[in-house]
């Protein structure tokens, strides 16, 4: 099954979306009943959640700490992070303002007329307060960031670890194979837990769909098929750019994050993807130091998709409305995005927050996120799985920017397997009483 991931994964999303239509014919007009079965597939996509947020803390901690003490080189350091957010900056920017223009130029929402079909929900807006995210970047305790998967945070400490075990030089090299050590057991606990994504994603979109039925997608085709393309055009600036860097690497990066993808795409998780993608960036050669800093730091400030989404659903919620915006309130609504979704980082519903608090600013219809909450899902499957390619992308140029791409491994070497069906039949190591002792497993005479 780990040799056939991406095949697994795939049978998972038809069986899911099957699964899905059946329940929702059955019982789809029972939108409680509905609810409820969906809550059962839903256990699926949340166990496999669960094990993902399990790795994700001490996975960063360990990379980022190693990578760092490995480098051996605070100026490298400075520079690594200077052109990671050269480039994120550049990305936001170009993701933004792509959304807008396909948005302008489609009108997606002209003449629809639509009416909220649903309530918001808790949104809160209080999480984009300038002071309260600078404050939130940094970490009372590095046990509290770690419970809370908080990757900013983690982030921080590990630098200040990091460059701190550098200078200790040869008294913390101990420590620093210990890290590498959990890095690679994380890495190995990753495999594991990879193996049960084919069910979650079977879960994931047989809960979605046994509840709203494959109508909704009908109902907001048009909204849907625009904004895929948009995130079409913007994987193809992605990977040409990274061509540029990368030559025709870019197409074995591309083979090499397929996994990645469908995970993030199907669980509509960019999160979910994170373990898997550091993997597999080990194996297309960008080395630790480089992938343990820029990945982390990408998840934080990097969500292309995340991005084009917000400004994507912004002015079609305007168009929905009849509201005309002038060029100059679209800049500004662009610039106003490309602050505010530098502090998504850990909200949950982020981008509805962002898009919520944009929409607030500018005098449009906050109740017009009720409009796209329900194809929500859809569009997070997409905008999940560019957040990896961005990311990807990012990681792989700054490595080559840097000089210390390394050979690729194949993508699907495989890792350590737990020894089974040893000679000793997991009684290693004890002094057995005599009874307990098989013919087979006594000490060979002489």
């Amino acid at each position: 099954m780990a040799k056939r991931l991406t095949l697994f994964i795939l049978v998972g999303m038809v069986l899911g979306i099957i699964a899905g239509a059946i329940g929702h014919a059955q019982i789809g007009a029972d939108k409680e009943a509905a609810t409820q079965i969906a809550g059962y597939f839903k256990i699926l996509p949340d166990v496999f959640l669960h094990l993902i947020k399990m790795i994700i803390a001490p996975l960063v901690l360990a990379t980022i700490v190693a990578g760092i003490a490995n480098m051996g080189d605070s100026a490298a350091l400075g520079r690594i992070g200077l052109k990671s957010l050269l480039w994120f900056i550049g990305a936001s920017f170009m993701s933004i303002t792509l959304g807008l223009l396909l948005v302008n130029l489609l009108q997606p929402g002209v003449g629809l007329e639509l009416t909220p079909t649903a309530e918001i929900g808790e949104v809160k807006t209080s999480a984009l307060n300038l002071r309260d995210f600078i404050l939130h970047i940094f970490p009372e305790s590095i046990f509290g960031a770690m419970a809370s998967n908080n990757i900013l945070q983690i982030l921080v400490f590990s630098i200040f670890a990091g460059v701190g075990l550098s200078a200790l030089g040869e008294r913390g090299a101990p420590l620093v194979r210990a890290v590498d050590v959990l890095a690679e057991l994380m890495l190995q606990v990753t495999n594991y837990v990879m193996l049960f994504a084919p069910f979650a994603v079977f879960g994931a979109l047989a809960g979605v769909i046994t509840v709203n039925g494959l109508g909704i997608l009908l109902d907001f085709l048009r909204l849907i098929l625009e904004f895929y393309l948009g995130l079409t055009l913007l994987w193809m600036i992605l990977f040409g750019v990274g061509a540029l860097f990368l030559g025709r690497r870019i197409l074995t990066l591309a083979r090499y994050i397929v996994e990645p993808l469908l995970l993030a795409f199907s669980t509509a998780s960019s999160e979910a993807a994170l373990p898997k993608l550091f993997e597999q960036l080990d194996r297309f050669g960008i080395p630790r130091r480089v992938s343990g800093f820029v990945l982390p730091l990408g998840y934080s400030f990097n969500l292309d998709g995340s991005m084009m989404y917000m400004s994507f659903a912004t002015l079609f919620i305007a168009q929905a409305y009849g509201i005309d915006l002038s060029i100059g309130t679209q800049i500004l609504i662009l610039l106003t995005l490309m602050i505010t979704s530098k502090g998504i980082a850990g909200v949950p519903r982020a981008s509805l927050v962002v898009i919520t608090a944009t929409l607030t600013q500018f005098g449009l219809p906050v109740e017009g996120v009720a409009l796209i909450l329900g194809i929500d899902q859809f569009l997070d499957m997409g905008r999940s799985a560019t957040n990896v390619v961005g990311n990807a992308v990012a990681t792989s140029v700054i490595a080559k920017w840097e000089g210390m791409l390394e050979v690729p491994e194949p993508a699907d070497k495989e890792y350590p397997h737990a020894p089974a069906h040893t000679s000793h039949h997991g009684a290693r190591g004890l002094t057995l009483q005599e009874d307990m002792v098989s013919d087979s497993s006594k000490p060979p005479a002489g």
